[in-house]
């Protein structure tokens, strides 16, 4: 099985350098939203001194390691797949004997992570020198922790993403269905604002959301902000919430392909 994985990194590896005007429009598209929410809110944190507690130079750390965690932790597989549910082409894959999405779909998501991040780490390198952030609270432990975190990261969003992708087999719209969840993601996951700064119900209520996992635990683990006691609760509720995305993945999956057509494909 090792070697089926190996071969399709290779294969995937050498397809996503044939797509090289697609990786730098995902590179804008990963760059802008983070960058202008740390011109934002450290403007805003410059006016008034701090916002909720927050420094202008912890705004620019916070949007900085979100950079990389969304880099990581993101999945791409709606844009892989769900063509192929609603076009027929994924017939082709059914006959394989691997799982098309827990193998090749996987594989892709991985090669283009490692691509992106090659040309990522140079423009945020760049960045980190114009807005010199203060990166003082990361450290050796705190970096291993967030290894584990951003790896269940990916995993539930790579799982819910695979199993949204699937709702493809019952409608055409499951472009918009992935569009609510972004959205949910981007007001649970801290991405638009730290989490601190949210109302306290929408805190309480994204506690207990996969969504918070995503993003807003990783950076807290990599500046190293988090107590013991959460840091521990965190790693038991991403582990829950990777269980169910699993099943929910498999339900969603098996239910799909029994009822897959591809007539003239």
């Amino acid at each position: 099985m090792l070697r089926i994985y190996w071969r399709m990194w290779q294969v995937n590896w050498s397809e996503q350098w044939q797509y090289r005007a697609n990786l730098l429009m995902y590179l804008l598209y990963w760059l802008v939203s983070p960058i202008v929410y740390l011109s934002v809110w450290s403007t805003v944190a410059r006016g008034q001194g701090q916002v909720g507690g927050l420094t202008p130079n912890d705004f620019v750390t916070y949007y900085l390691t979100l950079l990389i965690v969304d880099n990581l932790a993101s999945d791409i597989t709606i844009h892989l797949l769900a063509y192929k549910i609603q076009d027929g082409t994924l017939s082709g894959d059914l006959l394989k004997p691997v799982h098309p999405i827990l193998t090749n779909t996987l594989m892709n998501n991985l090669a283009f992570k490692a691509l992106m991040l090659m040309v990522l780490v140079p423009v945020w390198l760049l960045l980190c020198l114009l807005f010199q952030p203060d990166f003082s609270g990361v450290t050796p432990m705190s970096l291993l922790l967030a290894a584990p975190a951003i790896a269940l990261a990916f995993g539930i969003s790579f799982l819910f993403g695979a199993a949204i992708t699937c709702v493809a087999f019952w409608t055409t719209r499951v472009y918009s269905l992935h569009e609510f969840y972004m959205a949910l993601m981007i007001l649970f996951a801290g991405q638009f604002v730290p989490l601190d700064l949210m109302p306290p119900m929408i805190q309480r209520i994204a506690q207990f959301l996969p969504f918070q996992l995503l993003r807003y635990f990783p950076i807290q683990l990599i500046l190293g902000k988090l107590p013991p006691d959460v840091i521990v609760r965190d790693f038991a509720l991403a582990a829950v919430w990777f269980a169910i995305a699993l099943g929910l993945f498999q339900l969603v999956w098996r239910s799909g392909v029994k009822r897959f057509s591809a007539v003239g494909a």
